[in-house]
Parts: structure tokens; sequence; C-alpha cells
């Protein structure tokens, strides 16, 4: 519970309301939490469909692989998505090229952490 409050606060601004009345707090608790339901279904959805990453090492001095691939799509993903979306940047596509990036050097940095990890077993 206190994960999902903090990515509420984090990502979605549920502390950055400026209100003093409990109608305007309520309401401003309601659409957060939505928007995060939101992002959250969407990426249970895309999980199947957005995981390309490489099969873990099978021993501790593999090679890492050619194309690492990426990661799922997050909940703090998609929200940055979304805003870049209904906020076009100067460039176009420059959130989609960074998400890409982003998620493949996740998905290498996790394939190393897994390596390193059966080092440490043996």
């Amino acid at each position: 519970m206190e994960e999902e409050f903090r990515l509420g606060k984090d990502c979605f601004g549920l502390d950055e309301s400026q209100v003093r009345l409990y109608t305007a707090i309520a309401r401003h608790t309601v659409l957060v939490m939505a928007a995060l339901a939101i992002c959250a279904i969407t990426a249970a959805q895309l999980k199947d469909r957005t995981d390309t990453q490489a099969p873990p090492p099978a021993r501790p001095g593999q090679p890492p692989p050619a194309d690492p691939g990426m990661i799922p799509l997050t909940v703090p993903e998609i929200a940055s998505l979304l805003t870049a979306f209904t906020h076009p940047p100067s460039p176009p596509d420059h959130a989609g090229h960074w998400s890409a990036w982003k998620r493949r050097h996740q998905a290498l940095a996790r394939w190393y952490h897994q390596r390193a990890r059966l080092t440490e077993t043996r």
C-alpha cells in the first residue's frame, strides 16, 4: 500500500492539491486515483505485448545478448508517455525514442544484475 501511495504522489501529484475544502480535496483525490487506475490497467494489459527481454543468463561468464530487448511498460512510463502526448515536445516522437532507450537500458541492466547474482550464488 505504501508503494502505491508513493507512486500516486510521485507520478500523479496526489499530494499537490492546494485546496482547503473537503469537496475539492475529494475531487482531486478521485481524479488522481482514476488516472492511476487507468495507467495500472493499461500496464497490466500491455505487459505481455511490450515485454521483449532477452532470456536471463545461464552461467556467470556469459557475454551479454546482442539485443537486450525492452522491459514491459510500467505505470510511471505510461503516465510519462500520456503526458508527452498531451503536451507534445518540440522534436516529434522524442518521448517515444526516450522511452524505448530507457526500457532497453533497463533490460540490459536487469540482465547484468541477473548474471552478477549467478556469480554470487556459486
